[in-house]
């Protein structure tokens, strides 16, 4: 990838100071295009650049089903990429963890329902960063991420890397296919290249969960197979710039008043035990945007306390 001149060489890299920054990692601002690799020998953006730059030119989608296959009807497609990777990534795993509902696990029960969520987040999470670290990007193509009525496959492009087996690929003997970005990676802590990622996603779900073709890898997330919630039912397809998360839905029914139970059904859940569930979801997105209602009073503030500074001064 480091050595594949990128298409685009007008790039600009806003994003990535701030994610720095915001790790709390210092970046040489005269320096760190060199430093991290960003061209081939000849001078040129390489694909790396452009990976990390403020637009990828490359969509990374998140793509939802109501059945077990994708003959069933898509009703939702969200779009994570054309940004810096590093924020679709992160993208990514966080529309995970809003997928990631609990359920009432109704099994051995005596007197108490405990709750536990529809499947394993570290393991959603390591399958990710491995899709992203190790997927053949040169091609132009994301990995895949599709979630059906009973899991979650994540698909990278790519084989393994020619100096590692299948052995040491299921014991977890990390051999970076991108090696520029498995650093970058590194040097952010999101991963530290133990190679502890299949590992642990065997550990949970098994060999037999990951599917290595000819051109690519797929890793399979199960559901809690007896706790799913019910599967949608004639769900509308969503337009491109339709609410597709849970809490843009439920915000776009709730211009009327409605009850827990109205948005559970429009949700699809026919059982009152996802209630709860949903009812936590609505306080959190409460407290989300009244966050974030403070956020815009306080940046407006400075924004305008500003302005009069500097109108001031110019007198």
């Amino acid at each position: 990838m480091e050595n594949t001149e990128s298409e685009y060489q007008k790039l600009t890299f806003g994003k990535l100071m701030v994610y720095y920054e915001a790790k709390g990692v210092s970046l040489n601002r005269r320096k760190f295009k060199e430093n991290l690799g960003f061209f081939t020998s000849t001078g040129k953006y390489n694909m790396l650049a452009q990976l990390m730059s403020d637009n990828s030119h490359i969509p990374v989608r998140f793509s939802l089903f109501t059945g077990n296959d994708k003959t069933s009807l898509m009703y939702s497609v969200r779009e994570f990429g054309n940004t810096c990777l590093l924020y679709s990534l992160n993208d990514v795993i966080q529309y995970g963890n809003i997928l990631n509902i609990p359920i009432a696990d109704e099994r051995e029960r005596i007197v108490e329902r405990k709750e536990i969520m529809m499947f394993d987040k570290d393991a959603f999470r390591e399958a990710v960063i491995n899709a992203f670290v190790h997927n053949r990007w040169i091609d132009g193509n994301a990995p895949m991420f599709t979630g059906y009525a009973n899991r979650i496959e994540i698909l990278s492009h790519g084989n393994l890397p020619p100096k590692q087996t299948l052995e040491g690929f299921y014991a977890g003997r990390s051999i970076p296919v991108n090696s520029g970005l498995s650093d970058i990676i590194l040097q952010l802590h999101i991963s530290e290249r133990s190679g502890r990622g299949i590992p642990k996603i065997i550990g949970i779900y098994g060999r037999e969960n990951i599917h290595i073709e000819e051109k690519s890898i797929t890793v399979t997330i199960p559901y809690e197979a007896e706790n799913a919630p019910v599967e949608v039912k004639n769900a509308p397809v969503e337009a491109e710039n339709a609410p597709v998360n849970k809490q843009e839905r439920i915000l776009a029914y709730c211009m009327e008043p409605k009850s827990i139970s109205e948005i559970a059904e429009m949700l699809g859940y026919k059982d009152k035990r996802h209630n709860n569930a949903i009812s936590r979801k609505i306080l959190l997105m409460d407290l989300y945007l009244q966050l974030n209602l403070f956020a815009m009073f306080c940046a407006s503030f400075w924004i305008f306390g500003f302005g009069c500074v500097f109108r001031f001064g110019s007198f």
